[in-house]
C-alpha cells in the first residue's frame, strides 16, 4: 500500500510543478526525495513521512508560487486524504512542508521531529556542492541577476522578509545562504554528505576569484 501511495504522489508532485523554474522542478525533487531515503537509513523515521514530505516540499514554496502558499498546502493536504493517507501522517507531512527551507531556520530548532530534520538536510544537501552551484547560477539567470560584481558586498543577517526580497548578485547568496548551510545540517549521515559538498563550493569560489583576477568576497565564518 506505502508504494501505491508514493507513486500517486510521484505523478501528483511531477503534475504540480510541471512549470517550475528547472531548480525547483521534478529532478530537484527526486534529488531530495533520494537524499531523503538515504539519510534516513539506520534511523527510527517513518519512511512514508520521509517520502511524502520529501515528495511534497516545494509543493507550497513561496519561490514557485508567490503568495498562494496557503492554498498550496490544502491542495496538498487534500490529496492525501484522497489517497488515504493516515490523517497522523498527513498533519505530520503538511507540517514539514509548511517549515522546511532556509527562509524558515530560525524556528526549525523547535520542531522536534527526526523526519522533519531528515527532509531538511536532504533539501539542505541539494542548495550546496556541484548541483548548489548549478541550481544558483540557473536561478539567478531565471531572476536575471548579475553573475558577479565586487562592489556590492554580501548582507548578513536578513530577516526572513529580507531574504526573500533580496536580489543580490549571484555570488552574493553563496555568502548569504550557502556557505551557512552546512551547520545547518542535523543528521550525522547529512553533515557527512555536507562537508564534502561544502569543500567542493570552497575550491569552486577560489577559481572563480582566480579568472575574475580578483580577491573576492571573505566568508566571516570560515
Amino acid at each position: 500500500m506505502s508504494r501505491i501511495i508514493i507513486d500517486k504522489a510521484v505523478e501528483f508532485v511531477k503534475t504540480e510543478l510541471n512549470n517550475a523554474e528547472s531548480g525547483h522542478g521534478w529532478w530537484h525533487i527526486e534529488r531530495v526525495w533520494k537524499n531523503s531515503v538515504e539519510i534516513a537509513q539506520d534511523t527510527e523515521a517513518n519512511i512514508l513521512i520521509v517520502e511524502l514530505a520529501a515528495l511534497l516540499h516545494d509543493i507550497a514554496d513561496h519561490k514557485i508560487f508567490g503568495n498562494n502558499t496557503e492554498h498550496r498546502l490544502q491542495k496538498a493536504e487534500r490529496f492525501l486524504s484522497d489517497i488515504a493517507v493516515n490523517n497522523d501522517i498527513i498533519r505530520d507531512v503538511i507540517n514539514i512542508v509548511q517549515n522546511i527551507g532556509f527562509s524558515n531556520s530560525d524556528k526549525h530548532h523547535i520542531i522536534k521531529s527526526i523526519e522533519f530534520n531528515i527532509v531538511s538536510d536532504a533539501d539542505m544537501l541539494d542548495a550546496i556542492g556541484a548541483i548548489g552551484i548549478a541550481r544558483t547560477f540557473n536561478y539567478g539567470g531565471y531572476k536575471n541577476r548579475e553573475i558577479y560584481n565586487p562592489e556590492i558586498e554580501p548582507e548578513y543577517g536578513m530577516t526572513k522578509e529580507q531574504y526573500k526580497k533580496h536580489e543580490s548578485p549571484t555570488i552574493n547568496h553563496f555568502y548569504e545562504k550557502l556557505l551557512s548551510l552546512k551547520e545547518l545540517i542535523k543528521t550525522d549521515r547529512g553533515r557527512i554528505m555536507a562537508e564534502e559538498r561544502h569543500k567542493f563550493m570552497l575550491t569552486y569560489l577560489e577559481q572563480f576569484y582566480k579568472e575574475c583576477h580578483t580577491e573576492g568576497f571573505i566568508y566571516k565564518n570560515e
